[in-house]
């Protein structure tokens, strides 16, 4: 859990009056006997009111940033990932717009409830703050900039999952059974702007050992984040705010971070590597974990720990060098075995011009794994993966290379795949799990069987871990005590790059996309760019960092329908243009009395 002192769950439950249903109760004032209230709470102690301030990362930490859901919710359903090879499941439902079934309307139910439990515990504690007996008013605007901070990157995702939604600013006194909606732009126009303005005043610098708590960096970062994402609801209006806010940690940045701490790695190995993580200079805002009391009472919800190692990891068990054990699990790229596959097109994205791989495809993406068994080629074994019956009997032991992923741009691919049959592991090659003609993934061979090689695949290592606090090990919950960044300073450039596109201003947009293809060692755009060149920049660097569904919307791209029939066939064929917001959860439509008024249309 985040490194914040909460105060007993049930009791929080039972003062926040906010209009989800399965979160309401009683206040504790119609039956207190023991006179406490928040009104108590505030005026008791700086640090009882703050106390209500760190219960504002409740519903981010429990149901958002690095937990089960949040990352399917904001990559998944897009042109840069499929569900692990290309199978038809349950999990279709983050990945290929349900599949043509019915629309599953409570899987967002987490999700839902934790963007109003934060939304009334952010409210809570803004309310609260002119009773808390602070020594200056600076001290006291600086945790108010913090709860504020917070409900604007709830509201955020909430409009941007969902659309039209609630807007309470208060904290609720009575229950609305007839919930009125208020549209996105002037959610933004009303709180996410302004909390965020108020964030960027008040809240300080910090440092790069600073967590979960944001900083003025973090401030600006979302203030330039949010201003562009206004774009796609037609509206110039905060085009120019947002670029000042990017420019700002920019020129910080160029100048060695002295006023806000803004700082990008020169090195592309440096910006997630393990021993960066925890302070990673960077990440603009970033959550971390930890395991154990803090020493302030804190829980540590070991089972709900950083979850996002789990999502990435291709079926290595699939071949018998490998399976999915314990020891493994604790190392770097161990994890269990996910659901994201990497698109076609993902894949594709890091091919240059000139025919060469930019080199974040292998600085991102494993693909290379030792056996963690020992293994003996077998008849079976060998017809299955088309390999010369020369290797039956010979063995793979437990730390050999064991599986080896090759595209056509690899330096060495004529040599690999010259040996394909022969060479004492699996060698797979994209042109063994994807179609360029197709731009999809092969399911069947060419006699109608399964294609047993599309099981393995790149697999994203940005939030690979060794890193953990081995909780309820029976049960296989082991949770990973490493940050996950929300945002970092590279994405910035390429907000500045996209804003200045829409203002009509190509060479300073140019400028800003090279200067994080240079970073990243890559041929340099030339010309004139346009919003897919951005559009692609920010596929190649953000991929798997809870940006590529927001960006789809943004860009128009979800209203095109030629735009994922190009790059996701297999998704295109399932998208409808109501798709592009999430339903409702109808734990809370059926329980209030506009509950089908209140349903996003197509559910």
């Amino acid at each position: 859990m985040i490194m914040k002192k909460y105060f007993n769950r049930s009791m929080m439950s039972l003062t926040l009056m906010t209009l989800i249903l399965s979160l309401q109760s009683c206040s504790l004032d119609e039956n207190n006997p023991g006179g406490f209230t928040m009104d108590n709470m505030a005026e008791n102690s700086v640090s009882s009111y703050e106390t209500l301030v760190n219960q504002c990362y409740f519903g981010m930490e429990r149901y958002l940033y690095g937990t089960d859901g949040f990352m399917e919710l904001t990559e998944g359903d897009t042109d840069l990932w499929t569900y692990r090879a290309n199978q038809n499941s349950s999990s279709t439902q983050y990945f290929w717009y349900f599949a043509g079934a019915s629309p599953n309307t409570t899987y967002i139910n987490g999700i839902w409830n934790s963007i109003y439990d934060g939304i009334g515990s952010c409210n809570l504690a803004i309310s609260m703050a002119p009773k808390a007996p602070y020594a200056s008013d600076s001290l006291r605007n600086e945790k108010v900039a913090e709860a504020k901070f917070l409900r604007a990157v709830y509201y955020f995702n909430a409009v941007e999952q969902f659309g039209a939604v609630t807007k309470i600013t208060e904290p609720a006194s009575s229950m609305d059974f007839s919930p009125a909606k208020t549209e996105p732009l002037t959610i933004y126009k009303d709180v996410i702007i302004p909390d965020l303005e108020y964030a960027v005043k008040w809240l300080n610098k910090g440092n790069d050992a600073t967590t979960t708590t944001p900083t003025k960096k973090a401030a600006l970062g979302m203030l330039a984040k949010v201003c562009l994402q206004t774009y796609e609801y037609g509206t110039s209006d905060y085009l120019d705010e947002g670029y000042q806010a990017a420019k700002k940690l920019i020129d910080d940045c160029e100048a060695g971070g002295g006023t806000y701490g803004a700082y990008m790695y020169s090195s592309l190995s440096d910006v997630f590597k393990e021993s960066n993580n925890n302070n990673n200079k960077e990440a603009l805002w970033k959550h971390r974990w930890y395991a154990g009391d803090d020493g302030h009472g804190s829980s540590n919800g070991n089972y709900k720990l950083n979850r996002n190692n789990e999502k990435f990891l291709c079926c290595l068990s699939k071949f018998g060098a490998r399976e999915d054990n314990e020891d493994t699990r604790l190392t770097w790229g161990g994890s269990i075995e996910g659901d994201f596959m990497p698109t076609q097109h993902l894949i594709n994205l890091f091919v240059q011009a000139d025919g060469k791989l930019d080199p974040r495809y292998h600085e991102w993406f494993s693909t290379e794994w030792n056996a963690n068994k020992n293994f003996t080629w077998d008849t079976s074994t060998l017809t299955n993966y088309k390999k010369s019956n020369t290797l039956s009997g010979q063995a793979i032991k437990k730390g050999d290379l064991a599986i080896k992923f090759i595209v056509p741009q690899d330096p060495d691919y004529d040599k690999d795949i010259s040996g394909k049959s022969t060479c004492n592991y699996l060698l797979v090659s994209y042109n063994d799990v994807y179609n360029d003609a197709n731009k999809n993934v092969i399911m069947t061979n060419n006699s109608g069987n399964e294609n047993l090689f599309r099981y393995f695949y790149p697999s994203l290592n940005k939030h690979n871990s060794s890193n953990y606090y081995v909780a309820n090990y029976s049960k296989k919950r082991n949770g990973n005590l490493d940050a996950t960044f929300i945002m970092r300073m590279s994405e910035v450039y390429l907000i500045a790059a996209e804003i200045d596109l829409y203002k009509k201003n190509a060479p300073e947009a140019l400028t800003y996309i090279n200067k994080i293809r240079r970073r990243a060692g890559t041929e340099l755009l030339t010309g004139t760019p346009s919003v897919r060149d951005i559009l692609d920049e920010r596929g190649r660097e953000l991929c798997g960092e809870y940006c590529r569904f927001y960006d789809l919307k943004r860009t128009g791209m979800l209203k095109n329908s030629n735009y994922l029939q190009e790059t996701h066939p297999d998704l295109a064929q399932y998208f409808k243009p109501e798709y592009a917001l999430r339903p409702i959860s109808t734990t809370f439509t059926s329980n209030i009395k506009n509950g089908s008024e209140y349903q996003n249309p197509g559910y």
